[in-house]
């Protein structure tokens, strides 16, 4: 207030109001505003905007909403070690960029950094008024609502100090479906909810907000800003503040993302901190690999192979590949034996499949190597994925193998190693994925051996480049990102694992009959052998004013690195299968196998699953035709395997593999020979 005119914003945060409050006052001469001589601004006499709130605190208007709490609040943010550096420097950052521009803001923090506790924080001494934050899904949605609860045990400004007062706040509102409404708005400061109850088709929640409701919008997951339910929500608050968040600045279908990233936290230095798990990469590199194509069998070098891996039908060939799904199960199971050994803690797999289907066979590979495994898919109905769940967090399973699920806002520490069993076409899912073994066990601790994480693949899925492509992006972003758009487009073209229950033939797929492993490629994230690693360590601020390269050593920091990232040469070890689970399994694979081409026999006839049509044909009485389906691939399995029905148990592992192998054929032969039945009833 030390100078004579005030601008629309500095004038509504004076009042408290957002600048459209403001506005809608001026228009109705309540508060008039001026033009300065040679300038076509609107500006505010500083002598009118006092008068004007004195006056309208003394009468106790209710069309003068009181100050904020954002604004009253005494919060201990920048200065507050308790907070982790993100937060801090975030918030600086947010509060500079609000004071030069109106345009929207982008914060790059990773995963595990503490963006709840951000959000938590963003307001204060920032928003004049309400603030919406929006979440993707009920489970961020859930996670965000309790820290900012001020009666909850997990309310982060109580946990670190910033506020130690609570009586005039901050309240939240959480909006769900059956217990709020616009009156617990109206009373709260945060209003926090999930884009689909937001924004849903119903229009049930946002047409309730006038456009000044809100002084500032939050954004958690901000790379999913740019869909249609995310814009419309921000036109309707054109006057907001408007800052997400993400660890992934980019998308898939490069729609652009609203607003400039002003603040970026990179990986590595999360990393360093111990903020997140250091994490390497180790895949499978095969001396010898054979394919079966046009019936011959053709044998690829570890050199044709790393040259034939950017086509499609190759690392679809490897990734439905018993063979090669073996192999990334044995080295996942070693390396997670590793770090179990380190501490005794456990440490369990997340891995991640094409399909439904492929996560069967994965899930039965796992069971067979003798690790407990289960899979978790949208096939699953909501008991069953939590049951699966409850098991994972019980300690009850030693693997957990998803079909595009346990993405965001997915949290459990002790998932140690990510098996990658499919090839990613784009960089986001990649990092989204191997995300979820990123969760520190041990806070702010970076040489706790617990606090390791490992990511295992195939090199013939070709998922290398998306990890040297996350490095470079988290060193050098610009240029990554400009080549990583140039590229999204072909790959995204070529990416048929869509995750869906839709049955697939694997007969048509060629698939990789056999390999020998020779050795693994690692790679460290943290790379002592790159300088801009060093650089970033070195850059590190210890002291006002005094970096670590004022102290330390950069060959010496190097040498160090080395010391600390060493790790003994992994090596290719066939785990030993007892002939009875080799058995038991191959089994249940086929099983399985037999009821995913069932359902395809049906997509193949265009007949539904409830539907009576396949039973008519097949004289079953009036079975629905999926169960007739079943029926009839387990009558034909049993004839190519010369048993009668019941004498599954009787037949040897070999023989269940040989079945297995010849499905689609024996799925085939029932669509020849009930096609015309089904047509012609």
């Amino acid at each position: 207030m030390s100078r004579d005119f005030l601008s629309v914003s500095e004038a509504a945060e004076y009042l408290g109001v957002s600048p459209e409050t403001l506005r809608r006052w001026d228009r109705s001469s309540r508060l008039p505003a001026i033009r300065r001589p040679g300038s076509n601004r609107r500006f505010y006499r500083r002598q009118d905007i006092a008068a004007f709130r004195l006056d309208y605190s003394r009468a106790g208007s209710r069309d003068f909403p009181s100050a904020s709490v954002f604004v009253t609040a005494t919060a201990d943010i920048e200065g507050n070690e308790r907070l982790r550096d993100p937060q801090r420097e975030a918030h600086r950052a947010v509060r500079e960029h609000v004071g030069q521009s109106d345009d929207p803001a982008m914060l790059v923090i990773p995963v595990g950094c503490g963006k709840t506790g951000l959000i938590s924080v963003l307001p204060f001494g920032i928003a004049t008024g309400r603030v919406l934050v929006i979440a993707p899904n009920l489970t961020i949605r859930d996670g965000i609502a309790d820290a900012l609860d001020i009666a909850s045990t997990g309310c982060f400004w109580a946990r670190t100090r910033v506020l130690t007062h609570f009586q005039h706040g901050p309240f939240t509102a959480v909006l769900d479906g059956r217990d709020a409404n616009i009156h617990d708005c109206t009373d709260s400061d945060f209003v926090v909810t999930n884009i689909q109850q937001l924004a849903s088709s119903a229009d049930r929640w946002l047409p309730q907000f006038p456009p000044d409701f809100f002084d500032m919008v939050i954004i958690d997951e901000g790379h999913h800003s740019a869909a249609e339910s995310w814009r419309k929500t921000l036109r309707r608050f054109p006057a907001a503040k408007v800052v997400a968040l993400t660890a992934t600045p980019f998308r898939a279908d490069r729609q652009e993302l609203p607003g400039e990233v002003i603040y970026r936290y990179s990986f590595g230095r999360a990393m360093l901190k111990g903020y997140i798990k250091d994490i390497r990469s180790v895949s499978a590199a095969p001396s010898e690999l054979y394919f079966t194509v046009g019936g011959k069998e053709r044998r690829y070098s570890l050199a044709e192979v790393l040259e034939m891996r950017e086509e499609a039908w190759f690392s679809r060939g490897v990734a439905l590949s018993p063979a090669c799904n073996r192999h990334i199960v044995e080295a996942s199971i070693a390396e997670c034996a590793r770090l179990r050994e380190r501490t005794g803690t456990h440490h369990q797999v997340i891995a991640s499949a094409c399909s439904i289907d492929h996560a069967r066979q994965v899930c039965s590979l796992y069971e067979e190597c003798g690790y407990r495994a289960a899979e978790i898919s949208s096939d699953l109905d909501p008991d069953e994925q939590e049951r699966a769940l409850r098991r994972l967090r019980d300690h009850q399973l030693d693997a957990i193998v998803q079909v595009q699920m346990l993405g965001e806002g997915f949290d459990h520490p002790p998932l140690g190693v990510a098996a990658v069993f499919r090839p990613y076409r784009s960089l986001a899912p990649y990092i989204q994925f191997i995300g979820r073994v990123m969760r520190v066990i041990h806070q702010d601790a970076a040489d706790h051996p617990d606090n390791q994480g490992v990511i295992v693949s195939h090199v013939g899925l070709n998922n290398e480049q998306h990890w040297d492509d996350f490095r470079e992006l988290d060193l050098d972003d610009q240029e990554i990102v400009r080549r990583w758009l140039e590229t999204e487009d072909a790959a995204a073209a070529l990416d048929t694992t869509t995750g869906t229950g839709e049955p697939r033939r694997f007969d048509q797929t060629q698939l990789v009959n056999d390999e020998i492993i020779s050795h693994f490629l690692e790679q460290r994230f943290l790379d002592p052998e790159d300088d801009r690693v060093l650089d970033e360590i070195l850059g590190q601020e210890v002291a006002p004013g005094m970096a670590l390269g004022n102290l330390v050593d950069r060959e010496a920091l190097r040498e160090a690195l080395r010391k600390r990232h060493s790790t003994e040469e992994v090596e290719y070890e066939e785990i030993p299968v007892s002939p009875q689970r080799r058995r038991q399994q191959a089994r249940q694979r086929l099983a399985d196998r037999s009821k995913s081409v069932a359902a395809r026999i049906l997509a193949d006839l265009k007949i539904v699953p409830t539907g009576r049509d396949l039973a008519r044909a097949a004289g079953r009485g009036a079975r629905p035709n999926l169960q007739v389906a079943i029926a009839l691939m387990h009558e034909r399995v049993n004839d190519y395997l010369g048993i009668e029905p019941g004498m599954r148990d009787e037949i040897t592992a070999d023989q269940a593999i040989a079945a297995f192998d010849h499905l689609d054929e024996l799925g085939d032969e029932l669509v020849r020979e009930y096609r015309s039945l089904v047509e012609n009833r």
